[in-house]
């Protein structure tokens, strides 16, 4: 579509004046942030899961995904073979790397390398120095990014340990799980602008800035949003998706790849799905718009009420927060309740933060509505981040057919309970709506 082209060229957007650090700016924040984490974050960590010593090893390429939450902000990936390693002392964490460089500004090198050519046996001397009764190593049958310690390496760090100390190396998942989940305060404040961002994209891609009734395409609106993101100078750590719902169709026509090359039109239920990455974080976000029709002011009462009940369902799940609680029992308990209140639920909560698809207490699967091994087991910490992500199945007898409600929002959990991070969607989008002095 040559005059979309063009529309996406001299679009231009307050959005583009709103305060997005210059990379410079961004790695020293960075440094920053890291440097709370390991000072003070880790050590409460270490001690809460009994770790004494925490070890992190890795190449070039092959990150292993811990690793990837740690590396400096001017370092785009990990050098040659990375070890890195946190050892619990009574003022802190000792944290070093077996590496011909300093780790960046915050994790310094005690290997040398002309005093000792083997990595490994540096690694094995400086372990044994430490005498740790658990030493903490990355592998997890139920997390992937809890499990990234890969055999080449587990096997050259057992071969430089002293046998005496092989019955000390244990799974450091929960600790790993917990490094990924746990937000600090200032992160907090970095997120609540994360979601903002995230919803004034999603506001504009929403309006007919972008959209033109009859003529644009969802999938012209997905990839506005891609440009729209690279522009900013920022990224998205999953492609979105676009697709509408409407009379004549059904619930799942959105889910059947059909959905994605439709034309928009006035009477749609336009729904996103939608994510950016900034200063290590990430968020995902589902929201819905409604097309106004010529004659319309507002969208159908039939629609707004669906959404109350897509809300409803966000409120059963997130009233059963509660600390220790796992997400298998917390899904359990809000389902029963949102069947009991009518409602027609299915939940897909996720972890979110330094991964979009994060490590920490997951609430069901879409297709797993019983719960789920593992990370659903999970128990709930404070101080974490979630996607609220879910849908309420509402019957809508003026297009004759079941509609979905699919929300997400970034929710924290915290020492005073549950909030969303930057709010949640209560009424629909209007695309089309009027300027405020016209009738």
């Amino acid at each position: 579509m040559k005059n979309y082209l063009v529309l996406l060229c001299l679009v231009s957007s307050t959005l583009f004046s709103q305060h997005i650090l210059p990379l410079r700016e961004r790695a020293q924040l960075i440094d920053e942030i890291q440097k709370e984490r390991i000072e003070q974050l880790l050590p409460r960590l270490m001690q809460e899961e009994n770790i004494d010593l925490w070890v992190l090893i890795t190449r070039e390429y092959n990150e292993d995904p811990v690793v990837k939450t740690l590396l400096p902000p001017t370092w785009l990936n990990a050098r040659r073979r990375t070890i890195l390693v946190f050892s619990k002392t009574k003022e802190g964490v000792d944290a070093v790397a077996i590496t011909r460089y300093n780790f960046g500004k915050n994790i310094r090198s005690i290997w040398n390398k002309e005093e000792e050519p083997d990595q490994w046996k540096a690694l094995g001397n400086y372990i044994k120095s430490q005498n740790p009764q658990r030493i903490g190593v990355n592998i997890s049958e139920h997390y992937g990014l809890a499990d990234g310690l890969v055999k080449t390496d587990y096997d050259g760090m057992m071969k430089a340990l002293p046998s005496s100390l092989h019955n000390r190396v244990v799974s450091a998942e929960t600790l790993a799980v917990r490094w990924i989940e746990t937000r600090t305060p200032r992160e907090m404040i970095l997120f609540n602008q994360l979601v903002e961002i995230t919803h004034n994209i999603i506001s504009e891609a929403f309006s007919t800035v972008v959209i033109t009734p009859g003529v644009t395409t969802t999938e012209d609106v997905v990839w506005w949003m891609r440009e729209k993101v690279l522009a900013l100078g920022l990224k998205t750590w999953f492609h979105p998706t676009v697709d509408v719902q409407r009379t004549g169709n059904s619930d799942l026509y959105a889910f059947d790849g059909k959905s994605k090359f439709d034309v928009i039109l006035p009477g749609d239920l336009v729904h996103c799905d939608f994510g950016i990455t900034y200063l290590t974080l990430n968020t995902d976000c589902q929201e819905l718009a409604y097309v106004l029709k010529p004659e319309e002011t507002d969208a159908p009462e039939f629609l707004k009420k669906a959404l109350i009940q897509g809300n409803a369902v966000q409120d059963h799940l997130t009233d059963n927060f509660k600390t220790g609680r796992s997400g298998n029992e917390t899904l359990q308990m809000a389902i029963a309740a949102s069947k009991e209140a009518g409602l027609r639920p299915q939940i897909y909560t996720h972890p979110l933060g330094l991964y979009g698809h994060s490590a920490g207490t997951t609430f069901g699967m879409w297709d797993a509505q019983e719960g789920i091994p593992g990370s659903g087991e999970h128990p709930l910490f404070e101080n974490t981040v979630y996607a609220i992500e879910l849908n309420a199945k509402v019957f809508v007898s003026e297009w004759d057919k079941d509609v979905r409600i699919m929300l997400e929002e970034a929710g924290y959990y915290g020492p005073e309970g549950f909030r969303y991070v930057n709010g949640r969607q209560t009424e629909l989008m209007l695309i089309g709506d009027k300027t405020p002095h016209l009738e």
